[in-house]
Order: C-alpha cells, then structure tokens, then sequence
C-alpha cells in the first residue's frame, strides 16, 4: 500500500498595515510615540475583511483620538524578509481629540522638520518623506 506523502498546501503568512501621515491645516504631521518603536506615523494591521483605508482610518483612531478623511493613497514599502506590506495614505483630521492609548504613550502634531527629527526607526522617516513629495506618488519601495 502507498502512502501519499503530499501535504497539503499551506499559504505564507503575510502581514498587510495601513499607515497614514495626517496634515493639519497648519501643515503639522500627526505622530504617535509608541511604547516599542518610539514615534511614528499612526498604523496598523489591516484586520480580516477591512479595507487598507478603513483600516488606515480605525488605526489613526484608535492610537491618537484623531478621526481622519483619508486623501489619497500614496505607496507602499514592502519588507521582503518580514513578509510585510505597509501601505501609506494622506491625511486630514476632520474631528476628534487627542487621546493616548497603550499603542501611544505621547501624541501631537509637529512642523515636518520638527517630525522628521523625532522619527528616528529605520525608513520611516523616508516613509514621510515620500508621502509629502506628489512627484514620486504612488511609489514602491521594498526592502
């Protein structure tokens, strides 16, 4: 008798975030300084069955007490190694205040000079930059 050594096929494990850079009407950036990762643009998983800007929109929220109207979707940076995917949108706030979570110990909006100091892990600070030129929209960048 044969055994059948097939196994069935088991998809990779991806993880998609959705990230926003939110502009006052002062041209501030919102930032969030997070327990691990210190600041950062507000973000997030995409949950199962949400939309990238849904979820861009709940994750703004929930980590700064900002609620936002999304402007456009500005590009992606995938982390190859990590299998993940982070989308980036523009936005506005459009009502709310702000409240710190367990994801956010400090919240604010900065001058982009002030934020592009204060952002300091890996490529995001490039992530902003990239979300506030429109000449190089929508971009792809892996790493």
């Amino acid at each position: 008798m044969e055994q059948n050594t097939t196994q069935a096929y088991i998809p990779p494990k991806h993880f998609v975030s959705a990230a926003t850079i939110v502009l006052n009407d002062k041209n501030e950036i919102l930032l969030i300084k997070g327990p691990l990762r210190g600041w950062e643009m507000p973000g997030g998983i995409v949950e199962e069955g949400e939309s990238l800007k849904d979820a861009a929109i709940r994750e703004t929220k929930e980590e700064s007490g900002i609620e936002i109207e999304v402007l456009k979707f500005c590009g992606i940076f995938q982390n190859v190694n990590k299998s993940i995917c982070n989308t980036l949108f523009l936005a506005k706030p459009i009502g709310g205040e702000l409240t710190t979570s367990p994801e956010s110990l400090e919240v604010g909006f900065y001058t982009v000079k002030q934020a592009l100091e204060m952002v300091t892990l890996g490529n995001f600070r490039q992530r902003i930059e990239y979300c506030l030129d429109n000449s190089i929209q929508p971009f792809y960048v892996e790493f």
